[in-house]
């Protein structure tokens, strides 16, 4: 079977959750020989304009390659399925499509997202789902949103749970002591900042010697004790992993949790406000907090800090749980996503 996947987006944002999804579900479909992949991507495609006429050409210009150019491509190579990675839906191929559904955070929390990115998403998202072939969801709480929400056939969808997206190689494992806390994302309101970093400081003011917080992605902050690694390297991200006394992950809301995931697989206990997509991952594996309450964080981080037996107690917990999560099985599932948009295009 011949696959043309469409990897603009993770091209132009490689170390973000899309990003790692699309490198590794290529690499592992391309790994098991069962598919022919044909990775494509609108290499003229703009950065985000941050609004106004740029965004406008953007989206024109997105139209403009979904609409025209995949299925010209998809044509050329002899493509039985495309596989939009992000909702799109390319209304002139002939191919069976499959679209992959992350979350939908703006369906639940629309107070997190401006109201003009809300209502195109709620349009052409929801529209590209109800008409493609296959839906990939990677966790059961965006399939059970996608079903609730956006009225999609349960016989249509595929849940593919993702693998853990960063491992720290064995120099890294070794030279790492564990010695800071580390936030991986960005700023965007629905990642909950702000409570964390309330928390935290909390949490330095009872410490006789507080750890730091580290926040590796897109975020920042100017506070006492935070460090921060702007947009790290792979191996720098590993390494922040492989040294972290816990990973913290402070999101109201989140379809999966792949950077919950990546740190229980290297074994870094995980304190986490309690969401459905994070409990799906994590299951018993975490330290548990309210997300609204900057003193939940307060007393969790406090705990891990000063209790070695907690800590080796979720860090065992962490890696059992993770080892259920593997790209060979989001591989397989993908697989099944596209016999069946083939069977019923």
């Amino acid at each position: 079977m011949r696959v043309l996947i469409d990897t603009t987006y993770a091209e132009r944002a490689p170390l973000t959750g899309t990003g790692v999804y699309v490198r590794r579900l290529c690499e592992e479909l391309e790994r098991s020989g069962e598919v022919e992949l044909i990775r494509v991507a609108n290499r003229r495609r703009r950065p985000p304009a941050g609004g106004g006429v740029g965004s406008v050409r953007n989206l024109a210009g997105d139209v403009r390659w979904t609409a025209r150019e995949l299925p010209r491509l998809a044509a050329r190579h002899g493509a039985q399925v495309i596989h939009h990675p992000l909702p799109a839906r390319s209304p002139a191929a002939r191919p069976a499509q499959v679209v992959t559904v992350v979350d939908l955070a703006f369906e639940r929390l629309p107070e997190c997202f401006d109201r003009r990115f809300r209502t195109f998403a709620r349009l052409a998202h929801r529209a590209a789902a109800r008409r493609a072939q296959a839906v990939v969801c990677i966790s059961e709480t965006t399939a059970a949103d996608v079903r609730e929400l956006w009225g999609v056939e349960p016989r249509r969808i595929v849940v593919a749970p993702l693998g853990p997206g960063q491992e720290p190689t064995p120099a890294a494992r070794a030279a790492s002591e564990r010695g800071h806390f580390l936030y991986v994302g960005d700023a965007e309101p629905r990642k909950n900042l702000g409570t964390l970093l309330a928390g935290y400081e909390r949490y330095r003011a009872r410490a006789a010697a507080p750890l730091p917080l580290i926040l590796a992605g897109r975020a920042s902050a100017r506070a006492a004790g935070v460090r921060v690694e702007r947009e790290p390297t792979t191996e720098r991200l590993a390494e922040l992993y492989a040294g972290a006394v816990a990973l913290v992950q402070p999101s109201l809301y989140e379809g999966f949790g792949l950077t919950a995931l990546e740190a229980m697989s290297v074994g870094a206990p995980v304190l986490a406000a309690r969401s459905p997509g994070l409990s799906e991952v994590c299951g018993e594996a975490a330290l548990w907090v309210d997300p609204h309450d900057p003193e939940s964080f307060a007393r969790g981080l406090s705990e891990l800090e000063c209790d070695p037996a907690l800590r080796g107690r979720l860090a065992e917990l962490g890696r059992a749980r993770a080892r259920a999560f593997t790209w060979a099985r989001c591989a397989a599932a993908h697989l099944r996503a596209y016999s069946l948009a083939v069977s019923g295009a």
